[in-house]
């Protein structure tokens, strides 16, 4: 039995879609009160748990041979970050406890890319390269490097766990969306008059499925690898955008100062109406210091595919017209 938690998200919907590919039994561990469209239709049984309550943890794992970790919250702001915290701290340490305590034979812990540094030699970063980006860090980032910690040490007691950093993920079934889904749904709808200054590195979302799965059959216990292909600043990233949906691309570029201070006012406004703002002071300077990655270690280790940028925007693309670009503007 392979037991996916956050089984329904944007990845973890994706890799339960390639376990049941290869005709593997699935248990897709659901957050009660879930969303889970992205999985009709998928022969697999669900099970509803909160990811902080170990005892329903150990149930769900009953009978697991691999476990896949992707339960977490992926928001650049939250109201109250208390609850992400919860979620994506105390429910890897609940949820490793469990692993721990069935015996599971293999674990595959979702980390992220955003727990990576920047290496002074401007070369792109790797899996060794420490994290030193304190002063920017969101929640998300610093919820992430706190349990990719904890991941860790996890193996280092005997826990059979290789751990897997994600880049920006896009494709379809983003039904949220994502923060990176967002980025494409603000260019479709124009919310982006100007080209801004940064980089990100992204991956298709079935590249990225594929490579957990990869990383449960060959990943080294107690390793890091890095699942993201596509390291493209974000002004090219506009254009393809643009390119691929048959608009025009912002002719003018945007200075540092002008993207940090919208930021700032859409916080401002985010803290007084609740409402989750278009970006954050810090998601902006993370999003500046254009971070490049090396996935050379999932290449070579697992045989890590992947997908031209352009197709998994054309597939984003789809997704997000059909779907998201009827919701009302944030």
């Amino acid at each position: 039995m392979h037991v996916v938690t956050g089984a329904a998200g944007f990845i973890g919907s994706a890799v339960v879609r390639k376990l049941v590919q290869r005709g593997l039994a699935v248990r897709a561990v659901l957050e009660p009160g879930a969303n889970a469209q992205n999985l009709d239709g998928l022969a697999v049984e669900r099970v509803a748990a909160d990811v902080r309550d170990h005892v329903g943890r150990v149930r769900a794992l009953k009978g697991a041979h691999a476990l896949y970790h992707l339960a977490a919250i992926y928001k650049v702001w939250t109201p109250d970050p208390a609850l992400l915290w919860s979620v994506n701290v105390d429910g890897t340490v609940a949820t490793l406890l469990a692993a721990q305590k069935a015996r599971v034979a293999k674990v595959v812990y979702t980390s992220s890319i955003s727990v990576l540094g920047k290496r002074a030699d401007g070369k792109p970063s790797d899996e060794t390269t420490p994290f030193n980006l304190w002063n920017i860090a969101n929640e998300y980032i610093l919820s992430k490097h706190l349990s990719d910690g904890i991941a860790l040490d996890f193996a280092r007691s005997g826990l059979p766990l290789s751990v897997v950093l994600p880049g920006f993920p896009f494709g379809a079934r983003d039904r949220a969306p994502t923060p990176t889904g967002n980025i494409i749904r603000s260019i479709l709808r124009n919310e982006m008059p100007a080209l801004v200054p940064g980089a990100f590195s992204a991956i298709d979302v079935e590249d990225c499925a594929e490579g957990h799965l990869l990383a449960a059959e060959r990943g080294r216990v107690g390793q890091r690898y890095i699942l993201s292909n596509h390291n493209v600043s974000f002004a090219d990233f506009t254009r393809l955008v643009c390119r691929e949906a048959g608009m025009s691309p912002p002719r003018v570029r945007a200075p540092r100062s002008v993207v940090l201070a919208a930021a700032a006012l859409s916080e401002r406004w985010a803290a007084r109406t609740g409402t989750e703002p278009r970006a954050t002071v810090k998601s902006v300077q993370y999003m500046q210091e254009a971070l490049a990655f090396d996935n050379s270690l999932a290449r070579t280790e697992l045989g890590l595919p992947c997908t031209p940028l352009e197709d998994s925007v054309r597939a984003a693309i789809a997704w997000l017209t059909k779907d998201a670009l009827k919701m009302p503007h944030a």
